[in-house]
């Protein structure tokens, strides 16, 4: 890539994280299902016809912060990773550092949400489609990663099955539990409990077939 090329990209992301930046601004105010392209213009102070520019429509403006969002917390969950820890830690680390971010970032999980419901076709992919997949992918690779070194290292089970489909079925755990936080405190309430207590709950039943009963390494080697 010359020079000009490169400065070109680089003006193209600076624009559209500007346009993403705006989006997430209407959103946190008005709502996710609320906001309109309109107001994401106004508040980037650019013209309707240049955000066209960069999202073909609203699901897929807000593809583009589910892209923002798999970025984030695969960020967080490499962290993790890096830390001297068994992999049954970082497996627990992690559905914690989901539920935080999903909390302190609820515009973030509701593009999540709204991508994950969006029926992509892996050939006819847009650009926006395709930079979310490959962040969204590289998120559940991070936590196939950390399961992986609990096999290593002795934390967690051998024969848990393809490590693959366990980190699909903790996504789909904590997932279901950030829902419940988020829109039961009434029940939550009623029961006594916490949202924390519904997460070290969930984790420790996640985790408990998981754990194997030979002692592990204390820790790990980088």
């Amino acid at each position: 890539m010359n020079d000009l090329a490169e400065r070109r990209q680089e003006e193209k992301e600076s624009r559209r994280d500007q346009i993403l930046d705006a989006a997430m601004a209407v959103a946190d105010q008005v709502g996710v299902d609320s906001f309109t392209m309109d107001q994401v213009a106004k508040k980037a102070r650019l013209s309707r016809a240049l955000i066209y520019v960069y999202f073909q429509n609203k699901e897929d403006m807000l593809i583009g912060l589910a892209d923002r969002a798999h970025l984030e917390l695969g960020n967080r969950f490499t962290a993790i990773t890096n830390k001297k820890q068994t992999g049954l830690k970082m497996v627990q680390d992690m559905g914690r550092a989901y539920v935080e971010f999903a909390t302190a970032y609820r515009v973030y999980f509701d593009a999540m949400a709204c991508f994950a419901a969006h029926e992509t076709h892996i050939n006819e992919q847009n650009e926006n489609e395709a930079r979310c997949m490959q962040a969204c992918d590289r998120v559940m690779g991070v936590l196939v990663q950390a399961l992986k070194i609990g096999i290593a290292d002795g934390s967690l089970r051998r024969d848990m099955g393809p490590p693959e489909m366990v980190a699909l079925t903790l996504w789909g755990l904590m997932y279901g539990v950030i829902q419940i936080i988020s829109s039961k405190e009434a029940v939550l309430n009623y029961l006594g409990a916490s949202g924390n207590q519904l997460v070290e709950s969930a984790l420790q039943l996640a985790t408990r077939s998981l754990v194997s009963d030979t002692k592990p390494a204390t820790k790990r080697k980088k």
